[in-house]
């Protein structure tokens, strides 16, 4: 590709310097720690911080763990392992030197792989030949590498006007929220690898029966605009919705239980 092309390429790394600087993967992660239950309070913060501006994204892990979000606009993106690639993962014996592209067509990104890599690119544990469209959640897996597609408008679409716009507090009763405090309890003190709190916790918690919790569990996503949403997704998701927009505060997490 001519280095004009390669110029049209805007990726931008959180916490990167220059703008547009390459990505260089110390080696990413195979196991499913993107996941939002398995995420830091930090790390929640900057995805909800990417999401917001609406621009779709690629998360994934370094060998060590640290989060990375690489933010996509327009031209195309090219992954390998060579040090030219806009999105270098070297570390990586599997991936090859020039492995795949990712492309946007219109308001649409495509996963690219018309023969380029000797190992193949999975689109969710299928392999890819020719073009591949992307939608929000689809998880790439290069060699060893996965790489996850986010794309916040596809989320905003299915969302309703409560959740759509941050700081917005839905009326809650008494008894769901105490429900929604006990479900963010884990984040008390911002502490690292919280998970939301289980359906048993919450019970034991309040005093309640599992049924009950789960039964104001549905409206609480409801309320908050996430009934769409994945159901692994809903509960760590509700954590940041609550959070950010302060109907769950920090003073609420160190209350006495």
């Amino acid at each position: 590709m001519a280095a004009r092309d390669r110029r049209d390429v805007h990726a931008v790394v959180l916490k990167r310097s220059r703008p547009y600087a390459r990505t260089r993967a110390a080696g990413a992660m195979s196991d499913p720690t993107l996941h939002p239950h398995l995420a830091t309070p930090a790390e929640l913060q900057e995805r909800i911080h990417v999401e917001r501006a609406g621009q779709p994204f690629l998360i994934y892990r370094e060998r060590g763990g640290r989060q990375r979000i690489v933010v996509l606009a327009d031209g195309t993106l090219r992954v390998g392992r060579e040090q030219t690639c806009d999105l270098c993962i070297d570390w990586d014996g599997r991936v090859s030197a020039l492995h795949a592209e990712l492309s946007r067509s219109g308001p649409d990104w495509l996963v690219i792989d018309d023969g380029l890599s000797r190992n193949g690119t999975y689109l969710n544990g299928k392999r890819v030949s020719g073009r591949r469209r992307l939608r929000d959640g689809d998880q790439l897996e290069l060699g060893r590498s996965i790489v996850v597609f986010r794309d916040p408008r596809a989320r905003q679409a299915k969302s309703t006007e409560v959740a759509a716009q941050p700081g917005t507090r839905p009326e809650l009763t008494p008894a769901q929220r105490r429900v929604l405090v006990a479900l963010c309890r884990p984040y008390a003190g911002s502490a690292e690898f919280a998970r939301p709190a289980t359906n048993q916790q919450i019970a034991n918690e309040l005093f309640l029966s599992i049924p009950a919790v789960k039964t104001h569990l549905r409206t609480l996503f409801e309320r908050f605009g996430l009934g769409d949403l994945p159901q692994n997704e809903k509960r760590a998701r509700l954590v940041q919705v609550a959070l950010n927009s302060g109907t769950v505060t920090s003073a609420d997490l160190a209350a006495t239980k």
